[in-house]
């Protein structure tokens, strides 16, 4: 795969790192955005989604041939912006579609809160809405302080992406991130965009798998109240990751018709 070096990153400290990604297609960017455990894990259907645009991939710092970390910052999710943000200046993109899957998601989200100059929609998987994630602390904790107890085909994916010693710090930091997360939320209620997440004003596609083991009572319908005007795209069969799912092809589906729906709609707006 190709890297680029960045000069700094705020997930590195401000460190120089340097980003590996995919790269591949040609038309409009879109960017995908992996979950916590890394690209590899869930993969997408880059075929369908390249057909007509230009698909980027990059592993954020701390995962698969990216630079290193020795642990996540409190507001990791943000310095991913960042950091994304300064990936597509140096790949010389200035605008794309932003496609990310639950803490891609929440990267994705805040780009379109915060740059939504950069962003010319958003596409939301297993969004993450509550800091505090009580039905997933155990879950999170497992993966804080005792990754190896993951199956072996997971521990085989993992370890071919981020590196065979490398892989449990991966996961360590983001069990541990998502535990301080709730560590440091004033209630329940506390969410992850100081209750902005209403100002994405982009076309927006949600999707969202009816039996997500990541997902809050109340949660799916929270993040709905505040982005009334968001497509949603469920399946009530899917877990935490519905592209990666049986319900895959029908994701892959709804995102090629999302994303043909937004060129269509540019093309009768004219030049």
């Amino acid at each position: 795969m190709p890297s680029q070096v960045l000069g700094s990153s705020p997930l590195a400290g401000g460190k120089s790192v340097t980003i590996s990604y995919r790269r591949e297609g040609k038309g409009p960017a879109l960017v995908f955005l992996h979950g916590g455990w890394g690209y590899d894990i869930y993969p997408i259907d880059t075929a369908a989604l390249s057909a007509a645009h230009t698909l980027v991939v990059p592993s954020r710092s701390g995962y698969g041939r990216s630079s290193s970390l020795d642990l996540f910052p409190p507001d990791f999710h943000y310095c991913g912006v960042i950091e994304t943000l300064a990936v597509l200046d140096a790949l010389r993109i200035e605008r794309a579609l932003w496609w990310g899957h639950s803490d891609g998601a929440v990267i994705a989200a805040m780009a379109a809160i915060h740059a939504p100059q950069r962003v010319d929609a958003v596409i939301l998987e297993a969004l993450h809405y509550f800091a505090a994630k009580p039905r997933s602390r155990s879950f999170f904790q497992r993966m804080a302080f005792e990754p190896e107890t993951f199956s072996e085909e997971i521990r085989k994916t993992l370890a071919a992406e981020h590196g065979t010693e490398r892989w449990v710090d991966t996961v360590r930091h983001d069990g541990q991130a998502w535990l301080d997360l709730a560590h440091g939320a004033a209630t329940t209620e506390t969410d992850l965009y100081a209750g902005r997440l209403h100002e994405i004003s982009r076309p927006t596609l949600v999707i969202h798998g009816g039996c997500d083991p990541r997902t809050e009572p109340g949660e799916l319908e929270t993040i709905l109240e505040a982005l009334p005007d968001a497509q949603l795209s469920f399946y009530p069969d899917a877990g935490h990751c519905p592209h990666a799912e049986s319900s895959g092809e029908a994701v892959t589906g709804a995102v090629v018709e999302f994303l043909g729906s937004l060129a269509a709609t540019r093309g009768s707006q004219g030049p």
